[in-house]
């Protein structure tokens, strides 16, 4: 049964290759830009730093460019510094090839590179200009992950628009807020890395946009998961500052860590590496040595940190599990990201959509040890107590992906707010009943619908998606968002209409997507729920016994990204400590 459930996560995460097949029609490509072309549709375009050759996919419908630098090699003394200009090129740059990835662990083993800032590029296959922009960042806990995440090549098609990936610094080479590498300027302090590094990326699409046929000033920064949280982020950045104009997190949420909480946890993680290499005998003291404000010590800690090996930091901080206090990152440095975070009252006022899943926790739950050798979840022993968690888990971290957010920012926003929540994949007539019940509409749900492209988390073989039912669903979801790229309003002809969030008792809520097997079901929800409303649910439960419940809460449920406020009611301990 273990293999079964791991096998059922990685298939919640992974893509297969069933294509969904969408047509839209002309309608956006007729309201595109009037200017003059200086594109023409070949695999061969010239940008700022030389030549670069890709190569045509999607049955001829897509160009594709992939690996290509937005910024020079983070390595040597860029270690941990702001990314720099990558130099001009002589002869084609082959962006055939897939670029290096983010150094990181996968399946047990150091994968990838630190000379990682590149992206993938994808527009349609003719000589229009003008288009949209989706810049994408991928999940991972800011860990691991690459710009593969997902197949773009019929989003670009069908919504007439470039999408271009990141790939970026991950862990501790991306996020470090120790004192021995504050010694450059205040962005480079801040220990926010990565965010420098997209930042950089939104840079070189300035610079190149046009020359790819896009208008770098229709910009939508997106991103999954940590991804998300990253765009949330952006939201209150002041270096983000009209980089972008409009923002997709999909499942992310506000999350930002305190820098001194952080430098703790941080020299933690490394100390071991410290003793390992003979610099201290004891892991207490080579985390005071780490912690050091001292110049000499500071300057000997700078010169160790630079000369570990990537792939040993690489191994440190991971499974995170959605916890902060294991792998702390978004820091509140005062430069980068205000101190006070989310509680500022200067946002970067765009338009902006917020997605979850009805079932955003099941992964995570699946993947906790309290459920590691419970059999049959389902119909088993511990049956109950799965659909407990997953159930409570995954309406706290649905309310953190959306709504959650929305409150916070009304009183602060002017642009739009757009809320909506996939219930796709919790009905056992199409998706069998253990994958419904399992993992139903799990974190990662929208991206067969953006895509185009079937995942595994269809009973293994993304027949679910096959149904008209949802074929029609991917045809509304990408109009939705192939609208809300062009113009900033995902409303168009033949769509339910998706009203902005308010706060108002009565007001539109979220917009609801789901599908059976003959027809897509898409409606604006006015309901409304509470965080308080959820816990006090949870202590009334009689589901479960009040042992297994007590055990849930404190060591299943407690430190998440959405757990602060059941922590303080349930007295769970502070996992920073």
């Amino acid at each position: 049964m273990k293999r079964k459930i791991a096998a059922m996560i990685m298939m919640a995460l992974s893509l297969s290759v069933t294509s969904v097949p969408v047509v839209f029609g002309a309608e956006t490509a007729a309201e595109a830009s009037e200017a003059e072309a200086a594109f023409k549709a070949d695999v061969v375009q010239h940008i700022k730093n030389g030549e670069i050759k890709g190569s045509i996919v999607n049955d001829d419908k897509t160009l594709l460019w992939t690996g290509v630098p937005y910024a020079a090699a983070p390595v040597g003394e860029l270690r941990w510094k702001a990314p720099q200009d990558h130099e001009d090129w002589e002869g084609t740059f082959d962006a055939t090839k897939d670029g290096n990835i983010g150094v990181q662990v996968s399946g047990g083993e150091v994968v990838g590179s630190e000379d990682c800032l590149n992206m993938d590029i994808f527009r349609p296959n003719t000589d229009q200009t003008g288009l949209p922009v989706l810049v994408y960042i991928h999940g991972g806990n800011n860990q691991t992950g690459t710009s593969k995440e997902i197949p773009f090549e019929q989003l670009a098609a069908n919504a007439n628009c470039v999408v271009i990936s990141l790939n970026y610094r991950l862990g501790a080479l991306g996020f470090n807020s120790l004192p021995a590498l504050k010694t450059g300027d205040d962005l480079e302090n801040s220990g926010n890395y990565t965010l420098l590094d997209f930042a950089k990326a939104l840079d070189w699409i300035a610079e190149n946009g046009e020359s790819l046929g896009a208008d770098p000033k229709n910009i939508t920064i997106s991103g999954f998961s940590a991804g998300g949280r990253d765009v949330m982020a952006m939201l209150i950045s002041p270096i983000f500052e009209g980089k972008f104009q409009k923002a997709i997190s999909f499942s992310g949420g506000m999350t930002v860590a305190d820098v001194e909480d952080s430098q703790k946890v941080t020299a933690k993680a490394i100390a071991p590496l410290v003793v390992e290499d003979g610099i201290k005998e004891t892991e207490e003291e080579a985390v005071e040595w780490l912690l050091s404000e001292e110049e000499a010590q500071k300057e000997e800690v700078r010169t160790y940190l630079y000369g570990v090996e990537a792939g040993r930091l690489a191994g440190i901080m991971t499974n995170a599990g959605i916890r902060m206090s294991v792998f702390p990152h978004l820091f509140g440095d005062g430069t980068v990201l205000p101190e006070e975070g989310f509680d500022t009252t200067q946002y970067n006022d765009v338009p902006v959509i917020m997605l979850t899943g009805a079932s955003e926790f099941s992964i995570f739950a699946l993947g906790d040890p309290y459920f590691a050798d419970a059999g049959d979840l389902v119909e088993g022993e511990k049956s109950a107590e799965y659909k407990f968690a997953m159930g409570y888990g995954s309406e706290l971290y649905g309310l953190f992906n959306a709504e959650e957010s929305a409150v916070k920012m009304i009183d602060q926003y002017e642009a739009p707010i757009y809320t909506c929540e996939i219930e796709f994949g919790t009905d056992e007539e199409i998706m069998g009943k253990q994958q419904a019940n399992l993992i139903g509409a799990s974190h990662g749900v929208f991206i067969p619908f953006l895509s185009g492209v079937a995942t595994g988390s269809a009973g293994g073989d993304g027949t679910a998606y096959e149904y008209e039912g949802s074929k029609e669903l991917t045809e509304k979801f990408q109009s939705y968002i192939s609208n809300f790229l062009w113009t900033g309003d995902p409303n168009g002809e033949g769509l339910v209409k998706w009203e902005a969030w308010t706060d108002a008792k009565e007001g539109p809520s979220q917009l609801i997507l789901n599908a059976d097997k003959e027809k897509a079901m898409i409606e604006m929800s006015t309901d409304r729920i509470s965080y308080d409303e959820i816990l006090d649910r949870m202590e009334e439960d009689t589901s479960i016994s009040e042992e297994a419940k007590k055990q849930i809460i404190s060591e299943v449920l407690n430190g998440r990204w959405f757990s602060a406020g059941l922590d303080e009611r349930f007295g769970n301990r502070n996992l920073w400590e």
